[in-house]
């Protein structure tokens, strides 16, 4: 994906808590000589950094596109909110001649994906994913649902490259951000709060 300068991830723990908080996006997988990758929306568990786990059916199309290539991209996009044309001209600029754009965070993880089918692993990473979504719930052990552990295989997917975007106007003064700021906070849509928040984290308003 294109980055400009302004755009581009702060800080490791920046993309780390973006990508943790939404625990979903998608596995794509390109394989050898394919006219279409695999893409699988999945939900996943960060462990850090450099790591990620998760499973998925053994159906699924995903496998052969592994084996023919370990190399994946883990996908995580969100917190996105349009900016109507209006919103980006202030004073006496014309308001028809605003420019329209989408703030929006997005994520990239290229990962080596191993296949784990060892039942003990399996049943680790079903922990780890429980802890993730369900903290301290009375859920089974994953160990005790015997049998059915022969129908997901686990993956771990080692992280070798990050890719993370945070479009939050960063390549507009102080006065246009504050103005975009108003708009969102009056609008208070789906995704609003949360490109508010990023905005004024990233670009500090005066």
């Amino acid at each position: 994906m294109l980055i400009h300068p302004w755009d581009a991830g702060s800080s490791e723990d920046e993309w780390v808590q973006f990508v943790r908080h939404h625990g979903f996006g998608h596995l794509v997988a390109s394989g050898r000589g394919r006219d279409v990758p695999v893409i699988v929306p999945t939900q996943f568990a960060l462990v850090d950094a450099s790591r990620v786990v998760l499973h998925l059916a053994r159906p699924n199309p995903i496998w052969d596109a592994i084996a023919e290539n370990p190399t994946v991209v883990l996908s995580v996009a969100g917190d996105w909110a349009y900016v109507p044309a209006a919103w980006k001209a202030i004073g006496d600029e014309d308001p028809r001649m605003g420019v329209p754009t989408t703030y929006y965070a997005a994520v990239q993880l290229i990962a080596t994906a191993h296949v784990l089918d060892d039942q003990d692993a399996k049943v680790e990473i079903l922990r780890t994913q429980l802890a993730d979504v369900e903290p301290g719930s009375d859920v089974a052990d994953p160990s005790d649902h015997g049998r059915r552990l022969a129908g997901i295989r686990g993956l771990r997917l080692d992280v070798i490259e990050v890719r993370s975007k945070f479009k939050y106007g960063g390549n507009v003064d102080d006065e246009h951000r504050a103005f975009v700021a108003e708009h969102l906070t009056e609008r208070a849509g789906p995704g609003d709060a949360a490109a508010l928040t990023h905005l004024r984290r990233r670009t500090p308003l005066p």
